[in-house]
């Protein structure tokens, strides 16, 4: 998992990934390739 401060560039990589806020922070997620996972923070 990558930790950015910014996710804009990490939501480009793959078709699939998808952003979701869970606990108060920010991921990036993708379910067909899951080596696409990134943090804000």
């Amino acid at each position: 998992m990558k930790i950015k401060n910014s996710l804009r560039s990490l939501k480009q990589r793959h078709a699939d990934c998808r952003v979701v806020r869970r606990k108060g922070r920010v991921y990036v997620i993708n379910k067909t390739q899951r080596r696409f996972k990134a943090r804000q923070g």
